[in-house]
């Protein structure tokens, strides 16, 4: 199972995988955490009245910061080009950047 992930996300062996694992953590966490002081600065719940246009806002907003801090986290565990890989093939889907 565990050789099985590690060719899904073309990690180089399990300890890259683990790291690979950790950086999604991290990430995922802390585009949560500062998406919150995001939006109170933009004070999004004072312009946007409609709930479900708020989350949807909302939900853009960690996206993007995401997308930003994932490669910040990726550097600091030196794994910054995989993160671009991925990230690229991320925006890719959504038609945000051409393939080579």
């Amino acid at each position: 199972m565990l050789e099985k992930l590690v060719r899904i996300f073309n990690a180089n062996s399990s300890r890259h995988l683990l790291i690979i694992f950790l950086v999604f953590a991290i990430t995922g966490s802390l585009s949560v955490y500062v998406s919150g002081p995001i939006l109170m600065v933009l004070e999004l719940d004072k312009i946007i009245s409609i709930k479900p246009l708020y989350w949807i806002v909302r939900v853009a907003v960690i996206t993007i910061a995401y997308q930003l801090s994932l490669l910040v986290v990726a550097s600091l565990f030196g794994q910054f080009s995989y993160f671009l890989k991925v990230q690229r093939k991320f925006l890719h889907r959504f038609y945000l950047f051409k393939k080579n």
